[in-house]
């Protein structure tokens, strides 16, 4: 389904380019679209001033190229995007001639410097890196909003909320350090111009510098959980994202790129006794300060503040100390504890699973605004396209209804509410995720619950006492329903079929996870106790 959707709309993109042959704004736009259709899924890091966005950008991409000082490559929008050889290009906002600047780097980070030009001057960077992290996704790297330059944070604004047309993103991951009203208000302005007038749910909310909830605490992502789930539930955020998740940027960063010094200095602060050790923790100065506790110099111990933060020196102190034995074991233990992996899962299991049918949505909307702008001889046709394509993909549907859903809109009582939202997707797009089996789950027994969920919800739609809006959802529930029924008829699973057959006659179970359908129709010794696993 997934290529016959983009067929199809590629197929409206360059009718619509016959259509405007002659207008040339209108061709650089419907250009635009038909680039989009094939760039990997573009998302979004947005926030305000200090959230940790080029920080956490970093992390994802798994080295330190992104500045994350309040330079002037800082205010502008930057790209980052896979390519076999570094370039970096600065495109001017005059739309003047792409400028491409020299590789250079300072401690690792790439310098985006850009001679001649202010951060005013520049309509954006495009970095293109051979990072395999890259492959599938487009990041963007936006300047802070609610900033104390009106010009900076408008950049942000008109990118990923213009007023006329879909974000130049297909998602966002919006990060905050607490819910302030400007936070609350650019998720809106997203929610309603990701997507078109079904306004989406296709943002990611992160607790930034979750470290920092509890003062460096080795248990501070525990308590930056807790806040998470407050959020999570509070009923605000609830319809302008579909998840709020703490994370430790720094620390995520920091430990994609461990260097073996400072593994070293990990393991000279873990064999000091816990009394010294903790002294010395108390606080950044009294850490930093001359000692002859630990044969490592004060600046080796400021450098590791700086690329970890109190909380990620006493926390990989603390794991050496509980055995990870190598800097490859403390780095991927350090990972585990901050969070990223769980940014990683949902972006693929939300975002990248359905990235198509997110390029599409925002294509379609962007073709039907330059269409009703400029109305013309073919206008009325394209229109019906584009309608035919929106009424016929179920993957659409479903999202229409995700956005329903995750304002508390569907006509249903609340338990079939959560159901239907799980069935269409609100916790994943995997067979197992919407009927939510564990990973594990054998198809048959996927198969006894498919037949309850579809005579349920027929029962549902018709009974006469159903509205017709009822009505209409639990048809996209049922398609849903049916589509998984098919997806799990279709799955090819070799190791079932080469299994050892169990004295019950069910064939053993691996460790996998059924894959992403398509999108269409801390280990330590007792002082280390309280980590997060």
């Amino acid at each position: 389904m997934s290529n016959a959707l983009l067929e199809s709309t590629a197929g409206v993109v360059q009718e619509a380019l016959g259509v405007y042959d002659d207008d040339a704004a209108a061709r650089e736009v419907l250009n635009t679209c038909a680039r989009r259709l094939h760039d990997p899924l573009r998302l979004a890091l947005a926030g305000m001033v200090k959230a940790g966005k080029s920080t956490l950008l970093n992390a994802l991409i798994g080295e330190q190229i992104a500045p994350t000082d309040a330079g002037e490559c800082t205010r502008t929008i930057t790209w980052y995007r896979y390519s076999d050889t570094p370039r970096v290009h600065v495109h001017p906002r005059d739309g003047g001639p792409v400028k491409r600047m020299p590789i250079r780097r300072d401690h690792g980070r790439l310098v985006l410097d850009f001679p001649g030009l202010k951060a005013e001057d520049v309509s954006w960077i495009d970095v293109e890196w051979p990072s395999t992290s890259l492959r599938s996704t487009i990041l963007i790297d936006t300047p802070g909003i609610a900033s104390a330059s009106t010009e900076t944070s408008a950049r942000s604004t008109v990118f990923l909320t213009p007023d006329s047309a879909p974000s130049a993103a297909d998602a966002i991951i919006y990060l905050l350090r607490h819910v302030h009203a400007s936070d609350v208000g650019f998720l809106e302005a997203f929610r309603d111009t990701a997507a078109g007038a079904t306004q989406t749910v296709n943002a990611l909310a992160v607790l930034s510098r979750a470290d920092e909830v509890g003062s460096g605490r080795v248990d501070s992502l525990l308590s930056a959980a807790r806040i998470a789930e407050r959020y999570r539930t509070d009923g605000e955020l609830r319809s302008l994202a579909l998840d709020i998740m703490p994370v430790a940027g720094l620390l995520a960063e920091s430990a994609r790129t461990l260097r073996e010094a400072e593994f070293a200095a990990f393991r000279q602060l873990a064999r000091l006794d816990r009394f010294d050790r903790d002294r010395m923790l108390v606080s950044v100065d009294r850490f930093t300060a001359p000692t002859d506790l630990v044969d490592v110099p004060p600046a080796e111990r400021r450098t590791l503040i700086a690329r970890f933060g109190i909380f990620g020196v006493r926390l990989g102190a603390l794991l050496v100390r509980g055995g990870a034995d190598s800097s490859s074991v403390l780095a991927e233990r350090l990972l585990q504890q901050s969070g990223l992996a769980g940014v990683q899962s949902f972006v693929d299991t939300h975002f990248r699973a359905r990235s198509d049918v997110l390029k599409v949505r925002g294509v379609l909307h962007a073709v039907e605004e330059v269409v009703r702008e400029k109305p013309r001889a073919g206008s009325g046709l394209l229109l019906s396209r584009i309608e035919q394509i929106g009424a016929s993909t179920h993957a659409l549907r479903e999202l229409s209804l995700l956005a329903r859903a995750r304002t508390g809109t569907l006509p249903l009582p609340a338990d079939e509410a959560e159901e239907a939202e799980r069935l269409i997707g609100g916790s994943g797009t995997a067979w197992a995720e919407r009927l939510g089996m564990p990973g594990l789950a054998h198809p048959s027994e996927a198969h006894v619950l498919v037949d309850d969920l579809l005579r349920r919800w027929h029962t549902r739609a018709q009974s006469p006492f159903s509205e017709r809006d009822t009505v209409t959802v639990c048809r996209t529930v049922i398609r849903s329903i049916e589509d998984v029924a098919s997806e799990i008829r279709t799955a090819t699973r070799p190791e079932w079929a080469a299994a050892d057959v169990d004295a019950g006659g069910a064939p053993a179970q691996d460790g996998g996870q059924q894959g992403d359908q398509q999108t269409g129709d801390a280990e330590a010794e007792g002082d280390g106790a309280g980590l997060a696993e």
